[in-house]
């Protein structure tokens, strides 16, 4: 019976991909159609004869005629077109060629303003689908990702200016803010500084200027989209909902998809911000979490018991770093804490030797409310480094809630709102430790972690982890970063390359937990291993008229979108390593497909506005292209000379396939 209903279950989860797949390929094909429909309609209008109507390029595939025109199917998916008498972008000849013009359907025959309307058609088309598009997704009802705040990465503008977990972003320069993405348009299409508004979880409003960092491939700010307080119902029955080799897995009784957080050790949970916060803040102990479960009543709360998530280390003590960057008004920012300085003592203690710096969140985390000496070395102009003795007053906010996920990203002390980079030059090796036992000492300096998987199990089995390795030189100190990675691949096997006394040595380690904690006070993480969906809003028109007026508005903002994205990349703010080509657009529209029709509609609207605006362009081969070889003839009176026309139309296929060539390299290669 179990075997059966796996296979009725693997069987259903195949179809539903193919379904999907169907889908996405019914959906790019009109997209595609609609938009050569315009140009068809408008030539058949103008009594201009068609030869061809394709959907694809190149080598046909399968076609039929009906009356004088071929309507064919070709073998590259990657546009459309219409073949007009006297309009060829191959044989750019046809429009001045005298004999042709001389046959009343032609294209080129035509006075400037049918060839105007029928050159527009496509473009008008696309921006009417994609507003129906719009209109029917929202009729549906659209999820959205609301503006909170799931985590402001360490040493990021927006975590400099104090955005916290939690936090609603309400405004931005002065407009309200529909959806998450808002927050990543604004930053990635600013001149300058962005103006926030919102509400902190307490209730407490704020407005803030945040610089956009512009040294990535696009300017942003860091911040991350929140999650919910339910567990993921996954179309892949094999997918686990939580990690493996953490305490989520080993909850009595277990996770279930659909499962939805209401409680902690009774007292009610009421959002994301709330969990993660309790999970970390209790992060040594065994937790009572209590779920309702998809199925049952709703009054109904099953009460799992979760442990805790212990760091796997090495027996590794780094040496500390200067301060990347302070939050505004936080404790370091009163004290006189500044960028650059290193701390070197913490309440007379050697930071590095007594006090691993890796603890130092938990250390100012349990001194919250104390206050704090402690000792930094600050550069001074043309001197040697000054001692400086201050005083700090840590928050009350939990250890490593703002963990290290990306590359290079500073480890942060959230109770003082400092981040500093941890160097990877041993000062300490703990005995008995897994360095200690492969003859790594101190001073020795790390080039090279690699964090493997285990042998001898299926990769499968870790859900999409993969063996990551780091390299570490002057620019490149993130080690807390690499140590985060392990704590995600618990157990996962280390390879260190490291040199000592002038020596290039490696090492193979596999992490521990330190036996000699005591029980109850073992350095754990602040999250259990447990899966979350992305928190949802649904908006919906509650009318056709109501949707088509949300339709209208989301095509004039896709529209200016594309317009400020064009804009940015000329201008050089946003890299054109950020572009996508056909395969990434088939691959997102094969993920939205899984949300539902509503998400897929939305992201065709967007490609069918998208398409609208490119072909607009004022490039030789695309609509907007002739479009000023119209205006040329409008103005002039006379056709564009046949050798300045051939010129620009093999300039712009060639600039056309190139760019094609450019984005399929992104698609596949990055």
């Amino acid at each position: 019976m179990e075997v059966m209903l796996t296979s009725l279950l693997i069987g259903a989860t195949l179809l539903g991909k193919v379904t999907n797949i169907a889908m996405v390929a019914i959906g790019l094909g009109l997209v595609i159609f609609f938009h050569e429909l315009g140009h068809f309609a408008v030539a058949k209008w103008c009594d201009v004869k068609v030869e061809r109507f394709s959907i694809g390029f190149g080598p046909i595939i399968k076609s039929f005629k009906h009356g004088e025109t071929e309507y064919a199917l070709s073998w590259i998916p990657f546009g459309g077109y219409v073949k007009m008498l006297g309009q060829d972008d191959v044989d750019p000849s046809q429009l001045t060629s005298e004999e042709i013009a001389l046959d009343p359907r032609s294209y080129s025959a035509k006075p400037v303003y049918q060839r105007m309307g029928i050159i527009s058609a496509g473009v008008i088309m696309n921006i009417i689908t994609g507003m129906l598009f719009f209109a029917f997704a929202f009729r549906l009802g659209v999820a959205s990702t609301p503006c909170v705040v799931g985590a402001a990465i360490p040493g990021m503008p927006a975590w400099e200016a104090g955005i916290q977990p939690g936090d609603v972003i309400t405004k931005i320069n002065g407009e309200k803010t529909n959806s998450f993405m808002d927050i990543i348009r604004s930053s990635a299409f600013s001149d300058g500084d962005i103006k926030m508004e919102g509400i902190h979880p307490n209730g407490e409003k704020f407005e803030v200027d945040i610089t956009p960092d512009r040294t990535g491939t696009r300017p942003q700010i860091g911040l991350l989209q929140s999650q919910s307080l339910q567990i993921p119902v996954y179309e892949d029955p094999g997918m686990s909902v939580t990690a493996k080799g953490t305490a989520a897995s080993k909850a009595e009784p277990a996770y279930q998809p659909g499962d939805t957080f209401v409680t902690i050790d009774g007292k009610p949970v009421e959002n994301y911000a709330q969990l993660q916060r309790l999970f970390a803040a209790r992060s040594s102990e065994t937790l009572k979490t209590g779920v309702t479960r998809k199925g049952a009543s709703e009054s109904e709360v099953v009460e799992i018991t979760v442990g805790n998530n212990p760091f796997h280390t090495l027996g590794l003590w780094m040496d500390i770093g200067p301060i990347e960057s302070i939050q505004k008004g936080s404790p370091a920012d009163r004290a006189g804490l500044k960028a650059g300085d290193k701390i070197t003592h913490i309440d007379g203690q050697d930071v590095g030797k007594v006090i691993n710096p890796l603890r130092l969140p938990n250390y100012f985390s349990s001194r919250a409310g104390e206050t704090v000496p402690i000792v930094v070395s600050r550069a001074q102009d043309g001197a040697q480094p000054a001692e400086v003795n201050l005083n700090v007053v840590p928050l009350d906010n939990p250890a490593w809630l703002e963990h290290p996920i990306f590359s290079n990203t500073p480890l942060s002390v959230g109770s003082l709102g400092i981040a500093f980079h941890v160097i990877p030059t041993t000062l300490k090796v703990e005995e008995g430790s897994p360095a200690h036992k492969a003859g790594i000492e101190a001073d020795a300096h790390i080039k090279k972690i690699r964090i493997m998987p285990p042998e001898g199990e299926p990769l499968s089995e870790w859900q999409g982890l993969e063996e990551v390795s780091y390299e570490f030189d002057d620019k490149n100190m993130n080690w807390a970063n690499a140590f985060w990675e392990m704590q995600v691949r618990p157990g996962w096997p280390v390879e260190l390359t490291y040199s000592h006394k002038g020596q290039i040595k490696q090492a193979k380690l596999t992490p521990w937990v330190n036996p000699n904690q005591e029980e109850g006070q073992q350095w754990s993480l602040p999250v259990r291993g447990i899966k979350l969906q992305t928190l949802r809003e649904t908006q919906q028109a509650q009318s056709m008229g109501q949707a088509l007026g949300m339709g209208v508005q989301y095509t004039t903002n896709s529209a200016k979108d594309i317009y400020l994205t064009l804009r940015s990349l000329f201008t050089g703010r946003v890299s054109p390593l950020e572009l996508s080509g056909p395969v990434t657009i088939a691959k997102v529209a094969y993920e939205v497909s899984n949300d539902g029709y509503s998400q897929l509609l939305l992201f065709l609207g967007f490609l069918s506005v998208n398409l609208a605006v490119l072909n607009f362009l004022p490039i030789p081969v695309l609509d907007g292209g002739h479009m000023v070889f119209l205006c040329w003839e409008g103005i002039t009176r006379k056709r564009p000379n046949e050798q300045v026309l051939a010129a620009a139309t093999y300039v712009g296929m060639i600039f056309v396939l190139g760019l094609m060539i450019f984005v399929l390299y992104l698609d596949i290669f990055l």
